[in-house]
């Protein structure tokens, strides 16, 4: 389950990329009731996402020539330069070399073997978000996959993660991510991992990363949502033994799911 007491190889930043801010700001307040508090004329129009003064979520421009908008989860980490070596040596490629965020911080920025874009995040003076595991903030990390196998080999090099593996019917398989948890033998899950279904990759679809945000009501934040503008990719439905959820697109395009019940399928 997430928590703010961040170990290495679990969900520690989530941000946005946008090609326009401000619209992003407008769409995710009316969804979520979220402030947004810049991070200074520096910053280059980023900034942070924030419920009564805690930050969950960030957003910024595109930085990235030909990029779609889109959320990107970011990984604790000890050290970003020894996990860009094992990324690549893991037969992933670095997108972002690391560097540093001010005194905040030193992140990097990757794609998987099978073409999901994700980051990772060594804390400074910023730790991570403030605020998750509670309504309208992060509560679960997902990736759809073309390669289940080699994404799952892929990460448990990069982060030694570990998975339990869920029937869904059929062939359909969906796994549930641990970390090591530095000690931590309680951990029961921080996110999962899905191979695509044949009719998705037959349409073109590739491997992403997208985050779920817990709500009180799925239904009525969807709602709110697409009357914001959002495209629906999966309407409000039960889960057995997860909960009820659904998944849009924000109107830039960028992915993102709803909960409300238990993310973790215990």
């Amino acid at each position: 389950m997430l928590t703010t007491d961040y170990v290495p190889g679990t969900p520690n930043w989530l941000d946005l990329g946008a090609p326009d801010v401000d619209a992003a700001v407008a769409f995710y307040s009316a969804v979520f009731g979220w402030s947004f508090e810049s991070a200074g004329p520096q910053a280059g129009g980023y900034g942070f996402f924030q419920i009564d003064g805690r930050t969950v979520a960030a957003a910024g421009p595109l930085t990235e020539e030909g990029a779609a908008s889109a959320w990107t989860a970011y990984f604790h980490t000890r050290d970003a330069d020894a996990t860009a070596k094992a990324v690549e040596q893991a037969g992933g490629s670095v997108r972002v070399e690391p560097g540093d965020v001010f005194t905040a911080g030193r992140l990097a920025a990757f794609t998987d073997p099978t073409g999901a874009d994700f980051a990772v995040w060594q804390p400074r003076e910023t730790g991570g978000l403030e605020r998750v595991m509670e309504p309208n903030t992060l509560c679960w990390t997902e990736l759809y996959t073309t390669d289940a196998a080699a994404a799952k080999d892929f990460y448990r090099q990069v982060f030694s993660w570990s998975y339990q593996d869920m029937p869904m019917g059929g062939d359909m398989v969906y796994s549930v991510i641990s970390s090591p948890g530095g000690g931590r033998t309680d951990d029961p899950g921080q996110g999962g991992l899905m191979q695509l279904p044949k009719e998705n990759l037959a349409a073109g679809s590739t491997s992403e990363w997208h985050p779920y945000f817990g709500v009180l009501d799925c239904d009525a934040t969807y709602a709110a949502a697409v009357g914001q503008g959002a495209t629906v990719l999966i309407p409000p439905a039960d889960a057995p033994g997860v909960g009820r959820l659904a998944m849009v697109k924000d109107p830039a395009g960028a992915p993102f799911a709803l909960i409300k019940g238990d993310p973790n399928m215990t």
